[in-house]
């Protein structure tokens, strides 16, 4: 409880703290593809998840890179950590417990040794942890997060979603990164829950099969509406989505909300759920040449997700402290 009352003592929203000192909050890039990168195997139900049991150090190795790298926020790596997907596999419930809690210690630990260093304090925030809140389809782990197609309802989506929220919340996050939602129920489900705890605060962020809507076929504007007037959803928008839809679906959102907008879509490849493979895309421009189109059309919260690298959030970073600063 002494975690929620401290939130409730803030003035204001993580990314609002941010944003008032520099014009991008810069996420962090792809955790699963950097950590099969560094040789983990995770063809498994647990994807990432897998990683905590097996080998905590290289989750930790790679929030330290995209911390170096420039971002001002990582993502946990909790997005497949579930009770019922850790039980699922043998595991007791306190033992599920105290792997989902991990996800954010070890983020806390890396961002918390990272900020010691007086060099890395020099022209930025202290950058923040979220805790990744992944769909009920993630769990499922069969691709129906790109579907939006489990015919669940609000009150079901909720059972799924509480308990593990209040382990993530418990573990002292600064802010919840609800992603990858294919259908605007489970939104509502999850923030839903969010009123049950006043002070914490998340973004919103949809997996998108074009331009204008979400993967179960619902508008963007929809979603963005329903979502404008909850004070704890602090930003809004779209991640694991292929590149070239992201500024038709920013000029979406914007019409509906004057919320942040985040974005982190995948870096141009597209992903097979069937087969579980990527196949590689065209692209025209650098990931950083288009990360800056994306905040020009709107977007203030801007990363990476699958198949994006340090790189490509350490090229974000250098004109985002360029914009700010006068010089790289």
């Amino acid at each position: 409880m002494n975690y929620l009352n401290r939130f409730r003592n803030r003035d204001m929203n993580p990314i609002d703290n941010i944003l008032q000192k520099q014009p991008v909050l810069i996420l962090d890039g792809a955790f699963s593809t950097e950590l099969e990168r560094r040789g983990c195997d995770l063809d498994d139900p647990l994807w990432s998840a897998k990683i905590l049991m097996e080998n905590p150090g290289e989750v930790a190795a790679v929030h330290e890179d995209y911390f170096n790298a420039g971002a001002d926020c990582v993502i946990s790596a909790s997005y497949q950590a579930t009770f019922e997907g850790f039980m699922k596999r043998g595991l007791s419930e306190a033992e599920a417990y105290r792997l989902i809690a991990s996800s954010i210690s070890l983020a806390l630990e890396v961002r918390d040794r990272f900020w010691e260093k007086a060099e890395n304090r020099v022209n930025r925030p202290r950058p923040l942890v979220a805790a990744s809140v992944g769909p009920y389809g993630a769990y499922l782990a069969d691709g129906s997060e790109y579907r939006g197609d489990y015919n669940l309802d609000e009150e079901a989506l909720m059972r799924f979603h509480k308990k593990r929220l209040e382990t993530l919340i418990a573990a002292g996050p600064d802010i919840l990164a609800c992603e990858t939602i294919p259908c605007l129920v489970e939104a509502k489900a999850v923030v839903r829950l969010l009123e049950e705890m006043p002070g914490i605060y998340a973004w919103i962020s949809f997996s998108a099969k074009d331009g204008e809507h979400i993967n179960s076929g619902e508008c963007i504007e929809d979603c963005a509406r329903w979502l404008d007037s909850y004070e704890q959803v602090a930003a809004v928008g779209i991640n694991c989505t292929a590149p070239e839809y992201i500024e038709s679906l920013i000029e979406r959102i914007r019409t509906e909300t004057n919320k942040p907008i985040v974005v982190y879509p995948n870096s141009g490849e597209h992903y097979d759920a069937v087969q579980k493979t990527w196949h590689r895309g065209s692209a025209d421009l650098s990931y950083g040449e288009r990360s800056l189109l994306w905040h020009k059309k709107g977007a203030q919260v801007i990363g990476g997700c699958c198949k994006t690298t340090p790189d490509d959030i350490r090229k974000i970073a250098d004109w985002v402290r360029l914009r700010r600063f006068g010089s790289p």
